[in-house]
């Protein structure tokens, strides 16, 4: 007798360039399609793309904030019946809790993408106490919450006061744009390349990089993939520091497998990281990494002397720089794809997905 599927839909309110997009997509193409039927629902529109979706069921609502897609969601949702629907990014995952009880056959599952107590004391504004409440009710209305790291598991049980039955770790993907190649750089070069990928936000820590490089007492470019709110300050501070010509500012690229293999060293000043994907990306071309002592997933990725150094300090970050070692590309590659690699992550989310079925089906049988 022929096993239905399990019928799943995965949310995300855009597919431009982030983490948590990435690995939504990277579910709804790549679970089993023999065990899986998946649905990609995408809130906003189909511009500025930075997923291929070829071969996908996707669903673009036009709409251009979370509130304005509930009709349009409810809809989909009663005409598919899905029998899980996951989410990522805050505001989503606190839609998804509160609509929950109109769907009780269904399990909501939200994917949670930060840190939040630390998130909150580096954000520029604190939260309102309102939201704060609305936060917390919306994620204990979830039937499971995804965390990425043991740092994130442990925040989210007490920050939102979700019993520790409703947290499942999984970690990030190696995806196949980041295996290893082999490097270009040129190994008698002087001057070091330095890389660093991802938002420009205050947590993550642009600001005690550049200040760190300006100790550095050989010669360096410094290359940073991204945009955000804190990209004037950061190019004032370059200028301030006497940095001009080293640093280069890129806002967006689908070539960053190129540069993170063209790099010598991955730097990432994060005060927290979920599971940061571009320093595990950066370990997956072969290149090594030097990160501040921070929480998050961090800690588990990168294992000292092998394929990469964690600075205690701003003054540990400046010592690492000046006493920089060679590292094996191929052994810092290896490193992460034997932990991370696609195949064991998506392992990970299907054992998940059917144990929580499962579970269900059980209690209703015993109700």
């Amino acid at each position: 007798m022929k096993t239905k599927k399990i019928n799943i839909i995965f949310v995300i309110p855009t597919l431009t360039a982030g983490g948590a997009q990435r690995i939504m997509a990277f579910l709804s193409r790549n679970l089993n399609q023999q065990k899986f039927s998946t649905t990609l629902i995408v809130l906003g529109s189909n511009k500025g793309l930075a997923f291929d979706i070829k071969d996908m069921r996707v669903i673009f609502l036009n709409k251009t904030r979370v509130l304005l897609a509930i009709p349009a969601l409810i809809r989909i949702l009663i005409h598919d019946r899905p029998q899980i629907i996951m989410g990522a990014i805050t505001h989503l995952n606190i839609l998804l809790g509160f609509i929950s009880p109109l769907f009780p056959k269904t399990i909501f599952v939200g994917r949670q993408t930060n840190i939040s107590t630390i998130m909150s004391k580096h954000s520029g504004d604190k939260p309102k106490f309102s939201f704060a409440s609305v936060l917390k009710i919306g994620f204990r209305q979830l039937g499971y919450v995804v965390c990425q790291s043991k740092d994130m598991a442990i925040d989210c049980i007490a920050f939102f006061n979700i019993k520790e039955d409703k947290i499942e770790v999984i970690r990030n993907p190696i995806t196949d744009n980041f295996g290893f190649e082999g490097h270009n750089r040129n190994p008698i070069s002087n001057t070091k390349k330095f890389i660093t990928v991802g938002r420009l936000d205050k947590i993550k820590g642009y600001g005690r990089i550049l200040k760190g490089l300006s100790q550095y007492n050989s010669e360096f470019n410094y290359t940073i993939i991204g945009d955000g709110p804190e990209k004037e300050f950061l190019e004032n501070l370059v200028k301030s520091l006497k940095l001009q010509g080293k640093v280069e500012f890129i806002p967006f690229t689908k070539k960053v497998p190129n540069y993170l293999r063209n790099s010598d060293f991955f730097i990432q000043g994060s005060y927290a990281e979920g599971f940061p994907n571009a320093l595990l990306e950066s370990c997956a071309v072969g290149t090594p990494v030097i990160a501040w002592k921070a929480p998050g997933g961090t800690k588990e990725i990168i294992e000292h002397e092998v394929n990469g150094l964690i600075a205690e300090d701003d003054e540990d970050f400046v010592n690492i720089l000046n006493t920089l070692k060679h590292f094996d590309p191929k052994k810092v590659s290896d490193s992460v794809h034997i932990k991370f690699s696609k195949e064991i992550i998506l392992k990970d989310y299907e054992t998940f997905f059917s144990n929580i079925l499962n579970k269900r089906k059980t209690v209703v049988k015993y109700e």
